[in-house]
């Protein structure tokens, strides 16, 4: 498909830090990795429910919801998931810019991938959080019962399995969900944001 050149950025008379000043916090993304079944949508769900009783406007993106519209037309191919992320990357900087505080729960197993989103934000924006769990821990959960299928021969490509999982290499938060408990994985990340002053804008 050819690109027009025929376009061009059009600027708001609302900036991303008038709409920080009228929600009373910064905008960021939260960008949870980790293998299937490590508890990455499960702790993003909580958060999320966490953060809004506390009145912070928040979005949450899930892996498998994304899967369902916008990126429908995508398999689970290296390209194809490079693709998945890079789009989700463009959302979520589209949504720092509305102001919200977006969680982000995907596999996301290509570091490279992770860090291309990192740089499309500004420094501080992406925090993103490893939520490290044994293949043997995310097996007994399985709660989509995808590691049987792969164990029993009808799923290949698997990340974990027969495709690589890219661990990060300095993640500004890292749950160990072979110990840590749901509420203990969301008071890690809430206690983070307090902390750092995230949850503030003057």
């Amino acid at each position: 498909m050819d690109k027009s050149a025929n376009i061009e950025w059009h600027r708001s008379k609302v900036t991303k830090e008038d709409r920080r000043h009228l929600n009373h916090h910064n905008s960021f993304v939260v960008w949870f990795t980790g293998l299937s079944g490590s508890g990455k949508s499960t702790i993003s769900v909580e958060v999320e429910k966490e953060l809004h009783n506390m009145g912070v406007r928040t979005y949450r993106l899930d892996g498998d919801n994304i899967r369902h519209g916008l990126n429908k037309d995508l398999g689970f191919s290296p390209e194809n998931r490079k693709e998945n992320i890079r789009r989700i990357g463009e959302i979520s900087k589209l949504m720092v810019e509305a102001g919200l505080v977006t969680l982000c729960a995907f596999i996301s197993p290509y570091r490279e991938d992770r860090d291309e989103i990192r740089k499309l934000l500004n420094a501080g924006e992406f925090i993103e959080v490893f939520v490290d769990a044994s293949i043997g821990t995310c097996e007994l959960r399985d709660p989509k019962g995808l590691y049987k299928k792969v164990r029993d021969g009808e799923i290949k490509g698997f990340t974990g399995i027969d495709s690589p999982y890219e661990a990060p290499v300095a993640p500004e938060i890292t749950l160990d969900t072979d110990i840590q408990s749901i509420e203990e994985s969301v008071q890690t990340i809430v206690s983070y944001l307090k902390t750092k002053g995230y949850l503030q804008y003057e």
